[in-house]
């Protein structure tokens, strides 16, 4: 088993990296990046969230740190199939701030298979809403 690493697509966002490590702060908000139509089962108490997506699995994250405003890390929890880290980027640029994702996780070569592709879609997604929230 090696490493698994899904980065997600950058993007520029006009909004400082303080506004947006505020806004990941609470999972709640976390909803609203998601593809509602490849989602169900959404649940959050503001510190942790789950989420089932189409294709893939059941997943768990809660926030475990990071270093602000520059990084959001995010780890699953035991409502995931396997451990994982979710880490958002937020740099500041031009006046707003470059965001991307970065995924890792130690997957058996049957699961990232699987997992991969709607894990990357998902990332990707993710990126774009963030974009279209914030502007």
């Amino acid at each position: 088993m090696g490493m698994t690493r899904i980065e997600s697509k950058q993007v520029t966002i006009g909004r400082t990296p303080d506004e947006l490590h505020t806004f990941l702060q609470d999972m709640n908000n976390f909803q609203q990046l998601l593809p509602k139509d490849r989602i169900s089962d959404w649940k959050s108490d503001g510190r942790s969230c789950s989420f089932k997506v189409q294709g893939a699995a059941t997943i768990g994250l809660e926030l475990a740190g990071g270093e602000a405003p520059g990084l959001v890390r995010m780890k699953a929890t035991d409502r995931s199939p396997f451990p994982f880290t979710l880490d958002v980027h937020l740099q500041a640029a031009d006046g707003g701030t470059r965001a991307w994702q970065v995924f890792e996780a130690d997957l058996n070569p049957f699961i990232k298979m699987m997992v991969e592709t709607p894990l990357r879609n998902l990332f990707d997604h993710i990126a774009d809403k963030m974009v279209a929230l914030h502007g």
